[in-house]
C-alpha cells in the first residue's frame, strides 16, 4: 500500500519546486530503460502464443499427430514456467542485468535455430531453448526494472504499466502470428524474437543500469542470498514441468489415463517434496514467508486467474472461428484487432486509477469487467450463426478492458513492499503465476464439456475473485 500512498503524494508536487540535480538528464535513459525492458517482456509472451494461430500449418508440413502437435504448443511454456524460481535466484545472486544479457543469449539463439528447422524434433529443441532462455530473462528485467526504478512511488507506476504488458503481447503473438504466416511461412513469426533479442543486446549497456549481487540484509538468515538451493532448484523445476505436462495431455488423454496421471502425479509428488525441503533449508529457492502476505497471494491469483481467462479465449476462439466458421488464419487474427485496442485504452487508463482507488479495488473492478466479457461470450456458444458484430465483440470488449486493469493492479499487490535483493524472486513468482495459470485452469475447464459451458465456469471463478480482491486497499 506504501507504494500507492507515495504515487498519490508525488503527483502532488509543489508548484516550482526544484528537481534533485540531474533528474532531468536521468529521465530520457530511465523511459528508454523501461521500453526496452517493456519490449522483451512483451515478445516473451508473443513467443507463448505466436504459434497458435499457424499450429496447424506446421503439422501439416511435418505431418504430425495430435500429441505431437499439443508437445510442441506447450513446449515453450513448460521450460519457461520450471526454470523461473531459478531464473529468479540467480538473478537476484549474480546481477539482473548479468542474468539477463545470458538469458537473451540462449533465447536468441534457439529464436534464430527454430525457423532453420528441418524437422519436428529440431523445432521441439529450438522450442524447448526459447524457454530456457525465458526463464532467465523475465526475472531478471524484474529485477533491473527495481534497479531503474529505485523510489517506491516511480516503481509503483512502473509496476502498474508493467502489468498489462504481458496480456498485450499475448495479443500481438495472436494478431501478428496470423499476419506473418499468411504472408510468409510460420517461419517468419520468429523474426520478432530474433530482431527484439539484437536489439536488447545491443541497447541493454546504454540504458540498462548496471545491478551488482543482491545485498544481504542484516534480518535474513545467515549466509541468505549467497548459495542457490540446487536441491529446491531441481525439484522445483521437475515438479512444475512434469505437473504441466500431465495437465496439457489431458486435451488428448482422459483423466485417469497413464499418459496423464503418471507425469502429473509425479510432478506433484516432487512439489510436496520441494516443500519440505524449503521448510529446513537455510536459503530457501522460495522463502516461506514471501507468501505469506495476503495481498501478495491475492496479486497473484490475480495474474494467475486473468491470464487464464485470456488464454482460453484465444484458444477456443481461434479454433471456433477456423474450424467452426472457415475463416482464414489471417481474418482469425484480424477477429482479435478490437480486442487489442481495447486492452491498449485500458491500459493506459490503469495506473492513474490505481493512484486514485488502490490496486486492491482496481484489480477486483477489473476481474468483475472481465467476467461479464467471458459471461457475454458464453451466452452466445460461438455459434456459427450469431453475427460477429453484436454476438463476439462485446464480450471481446469487455474482456481485455477488464484484463488490462486486473493485471495492472495485481501486478503492484504481487510486488508491492518487496526489497531490492528479492526483485528477482518477485520476478520469478510472478511470471510463474502468470505461466501456470493458463495451464492449469484450461485443463480443468476441459473436463467441463463445451465452450460455453467452459466459459460460464471462468466467469464464476473471475466473479468469486473480484469480490474477495475488490475489499482489499
Amino acid at each position: 500500500m506504501h507504494a500507492t500512498r507515495t504515487a498519490k503524494t508525488a503527483a502532488r508536487k509543489p508548484e516550482g519546486a526544484r528537481e534533485p540535480e540531474g533528474t532531468s538528464d536521468r529521465r530520457p535513459r530511465t523511459r528508454g530503460g523501461f521500453l526496452l525492458l517493456g519490449g522483451v517482456q512483451m515478445t516473451l509472451i508473443f513467443t507463448l502464443a505466436a504459434l497458435a494461430v499457424p499450429l496447424p500449418r506446421i503439422g501439416a508440413e511435418f505431418r504430425l499427430d495430435r500429441a505431437d502437435l499439443i508437445l510442441l504448443s506447450a513446449a515453450y511454456g513448460l521450460t519457461f514456467a520450471g526454470l523461473l524460481l531459478l531464473g529468479g535466484r540467480l538473478a537476484d545472486r549474480f546481477g539482473g542485468r548479468r542474468t539477463l544479457t545470458a538469458g537473451l543469449v540462449v533465447f536468441g539463439a534457439a529464436s534464430a535455430a527454430a525457423p532453420l528447422a528441418p524437422g519436428y524434433e529440431a523445432l521441439l529443441a529450438a522450442r524447448f531453448g526459447q524457454g530456457v532462455g525465458a526463464a532467465l530473462v523475465a526475472p531478471a528485467a524484474m529485477a533491473v526494472l527495481r534497479a531503474l526504478f529505485p523510489a517506491p512511488a516511480a516503481y509503483g507506476r512502473a509496476m502498474a504499466t508493467w502489468g498489462g504488458l504481458s496480456v498485450l503481447g499475448a495479443t500481438a503473438g495472436n494478431l501478428l502470428s496470423g499476419v506473418i504466416s499468411a504472408a510468409s511461412s510460420w517461419r517468419g513469426t520468429f523474426a520478432v524474437p530474433v530482431a527484439v533479442t539484437l536489439a536488447a543486446l545491443l541497447l541493454a549497456p546504454r540504458l540498462l543500469p548496471a545491478t551488482p549481487p543482491g545485498t544481504v540484509r542484516t534480518l535474513d538468515p545467515p549466509g541468505a542470498g549467497r548459495t542457490l538451493d540446487l536441491p529446491g532448484a531441481l525439484l522445483a523445476t521437475a515438479g512444475i514441468t512434469l505437473a504441466s505436462f500431465g495437465l496439457v495431455l489431458t486435451d488428448a488423454h482422459p483423466w485417469g489415463s497413464a499418459p496423464v496421471l503418471v507425469p502429473l502425479l509425479t510432478g506433484l509428488a516432487l512439489l510436496a517434496a520441494f516443500a519440505a525441503v524449503e521448510r529446513r533449508t537455510a536459503d530457501p529457492l522460495l522463502p516461506p514467508d514471501f507468501l505469506r502476505d495476503g495481498r501478495r497471494l491475492l496479486g497473484l491469483a490475480a495474474i494467475g486467474l486473468t491470464a487464464a481467462g485470456t488464454a482460453t479465449v484465444f484458444v477456443l476462439l481461434s479454433l471456433a472461428l477456423q474450424e467452426g466458421r472457415g475463416w482464414s488464419a489471417l481474418l482469425t487474427s484480424a477477429a482479435f484487432v478490437p480486442f487489442a485496442v481495447a486492452l491498449l485504452g485500458s491500459g493506459r487508463l490503469a495506473g492513474p486509477l490505481i493512484g486514485r482507488f488502490g490496486p486492491g479495488r482496481v484489480t477486483g473492478a477489473g476481474l468483475g469487467a472481465a467476467a461479464a466479457g467471458l459471461a457475454l461470450l458464453a451466452a452466445t456458444g460461438f455459434d456459427g450463426s450469431i453475427p460477429y458484430a453484436y454476438g463476439l465483440l462485446p464480450g471481446l470488449l469487455l474482456l481485455p478492458a477488464g484484463g488490462a486493469l486486473s493485471f495492472a493492479g495485481a501486478a503492484v499487490l504481487a510486488t508491492d513492499g518487496v526489497p531490492a535483493h528479492r526483485a528477482g524472486l518477485a520476478g520469478g513468482v510472478l511470471n510463474t503465476a502468470m505461466e501456470l495459470g493458463p495451464t492449469v485452469l484450461f485443463a480443468a475447464l476441459l473436463t467441463l464439456g463445451g465452450d460455453a459451458v467452459s466459459l460460464a465456469a471462468a466467469a464464476v471463478l473471475f466473479t468469486a475473485l473480484a469480490v474477495t480482491t475488490i475489499r482489499t486497499k
